[in-house]
């Protein structure tokens, strides 16, 4: 297996022209139903990914191709289970992994058409959902939505992490002073607070202790228990249960933005600290790391967040939700303001070691706060369509985007440390307030449909449109100042 693959790499490094051809024909065959199965084209996509970053290949170009393989591959499985409707366990090859067609189908059933997005990340049923979805006559246009939605996700995954290995191979990447001993404690320091977090939050959900002793002091007085029985949830499968956690959240991070503000702002307490980890991070100033450190920042700028919060509110309101979609334009606008007005007020100095940092003052991180809100926002709506056990899993891959965009902005030296846990706290604010609130008017189950799949393809659009037109300004802004 290694021989062979390195034998197509060297055969493809010898003929760069073939590269594109190479990166498409792979995302074809690793999206083609069970052709997927066979072939590993994972590994020959980071192999190919990691060449392209190696002779110079413009990132948008290599994540063009395998978008563009990714949706034919798709297209033509779903082509081909429009033919075999009825006959998917008696034609071969489909006949030799019935087991792997039947969890296919028991997916998309359980699913329906969102299992177009997520079976693309699922190894063993990945090639298997489009033909399932073309043999039970999944309508075309449907699908289409899905198909590129999903891919415009899948590219990056997939052709990043091998172009980057490809680049900084070329390269004279050196990390600064400690390095290990800092990452190490800071995954550490992670791992402690999602767990205190999660076990927190099992103490507050319907059959935690906290929860049954606060439900029952509330019930000695008329006032707490008409609050109480006013917020509550009144779905028929939870009606009744009353959103502490999110109230709890709010209130808590509130109070530590307002603890972490005066410890910033009005004292030197945290300055050194601040101004060791500016040093740190501009050791690693390189510019093979410029360019994914701008896209991530660019991609969590206002503009982007606020078009993302718009068409939430558009497709929750055409859908008839128009209390979600009221509560997410809340959200939006509450965050707006605040960061407004704390910067305004704060007024507090930014670094200036880039050539043309943001105009606005430091205090707290808007990008911090912003996608923190959003993502956080988000996965409280779906992980309330979860079960218990896996609600857990939903908030951690919700929070993964908060890490990138507060290491970009650390890295690129637009913001001090306490910023960014400043704009964290306030955006934990605003989730669980908002969310909290919303509560009352929780009474049908929200799912992603057709409508939730085009405002995230039109998102994703705006964000493409907006990265290319932003990007030769981004790139000098960012750049470091001349000393």
């Amino acid at each position: 297996m290694q021989s062979w693959l390195g034998e197509l790499s060297a055969l493809v490094a010898a003929n760069p022209g073939w590269l594109s051809a190479a990166l498409f024909a792979t995302a074809l065959v690793e999206s083609l139903a069970i052709a997927g199965l066979l072939v590993p084209g994972v590994a020959i996509l980071f192999a190919l990914t990691a060449l392209a970053g190696q002779t110079g290949m413009a990132l948008g170009e290599a994540l063009f191709w395998v978008f563009f393989g990714a949706i034919v591959g798709d297209t033509l499985s779903f082509a081909l289970g429009r033919l075999l409707t009825g006959r998917l366990n008696n034609v071969w090859p489909m006949s030799r992994y019935p087991a792997i067609v039947t969890r296919g189908e028991a997916f998309f059933y359980r699913h329906g058409a969102f299992s177009i997005v997520a079976g693309r990340f699922i190894g063993p049923i990945r090639p298997i959902i489009p033909l399932v979805a073309g043999a039970l006559w999944m309508p075309w246009h449907r699908f289409f939505v899905f198909n590129i939605s999903s891919a415009i996700a899948w590219a990056p995954v997939y052709v990043l992490p091998g172009f980057l290995v490809g680049s900084a191979l070329t390269s004279e990447l050196r990390p600064p002073p400690h390095v290990y001993a800092v990452s190490l404690v800071s995954v550490g320091v992670l791992l402690l607070v999602y767990l205190v977090l999660f076990r927190a939050h099992l103490g507050l959900t319907g059959h935690g202790r906290v929860y049954q002793y606060l439900e029952q002091l509330m019930q000695n007085y008329r006032a707490s228990h008409r609050f109480w029985h006013l917020y509550s949830k009144q779905r028929p499968t939870n009606q009744g249960e009353f959103p502490l956690a999110s109230l709890m959240l709010g209130l808590g991070s509130a109070s530590l933005f307002v603890l972490w503000g005066q410890l910033t702002v009005f004292t030197d307490i945290l300055r050194p600290f601040d101004q060791a980890v500016l040093e740190w991070f501009a050791a690693w100033r390189q510019p093979l790391l410029d360019i994914p450190a701008i896209a991530i920042t660019s991609l969590s700028d206002p503009a982007i967040l606020l078009i993302a919060t718009a068409l939430a509110c558009l497709a929750l309101a055409f859908r008839g939700f128009y209390a979600g979609a009221l509560h997410c334009l809340a959200a939006g606008v509450l965050t707006t303001v605040l960061v407004w007005a704390l910067k305004n007020g704060f007024a507090a100095a930014r670094p200036e070691i880039v050539f043309a940092p943001p105009q606005s003052a430091s205090f707290p991180s808007g990008h911090t706060a912003g996608i923190t809100v959003l993502v956080t926002l988000a996965a409280s709506f779906i992980a309330a369509e979860a079960g218990a056990r896996k609600r857990w899993q939903i908030y951690t891959l919700a929070s993964l985007p908060l890490l990138p965009v507060a290491l970009s902005r650390l890295y690129l030296g637009v913001h001090w440390f306490s910023d960014i846990v400043g704009g964290l706290l306030l955006g934990l604010a605003v989730t669980g307030l908002v969310r909290a609130s919303y509560s009352r008017y929780d009474r049908i189950a929200l799912y992603p449909d057709s409508t939730t799949a085009a405002a995230f393809t039109a998102w994703l659009v705006f964000c493409g449109g907006y990265l290319y037109l932003r990007w030769p300004q981004a790139l000098a802004d960012y750049a470091p100042a001349v000393s």
